[in-house]
């Protein structure tokens, strides 16, 4: 299994909420992320986890080491969530990261923010969050 991870996953492993152990507990297996969820990770981290910026740096080098890649946004990968947009009525943003968990090859999309077992072109939306632990 491949694993691709959304934003308040790596948002929660960096605050004292419950859901971090499990956060913490999906990201030691490795995964992938995007340019896009590390970024949204940073304006999170600064906005609402009021985290100062040496601790977003520190945060962001931790994730970077935990996860197997950090895929850029291509051309391809927008024209790809233009059309989840389109065809599956995801919000944008929710639409390129399915999109380029898709494009690295995952099975599997963590995400709280999505419909749990919702399958897209090989990828299953699973809300780790939820149930007992992945």
């Amino acid at each position: 299994m491949t694993a691709f991870f959304d934003t308040k996953v790596l948002a929660y492993s960096v605050t004292s909420d419950p859901r971090k152990l499990r956060a913490d507990r999906i990201l030691s297996h490795g995964g992938v992320i995007s340019a896009q969820v590390l970024n949204e990770f940073a304006n999170v981290a600064r906005n609402k986890l009021r985290k100062s910026w040496p601790e977003i740096e520190y945060a962001v080098e931790r994730i970077c080491r935990a996860v197997d890649a950090v895929v850029p946004l291509t051309r391809a990968i927008n024209a790809a969530a233009l059309a989840l947009a389109r065809d599956h009525g995801f919000s944008f943003y929710d639409a390129l990261i399915v999109a380029a968990a898709i494009e690295a090859g995952c099975d599997t999309l963590y995400s709280e923010d999505m419909q749990d077992g919702r399958a897209i072109g090989g990828l299953t939306i699973r809300n780790p969050f939820l149930g007992s632990p992945p």
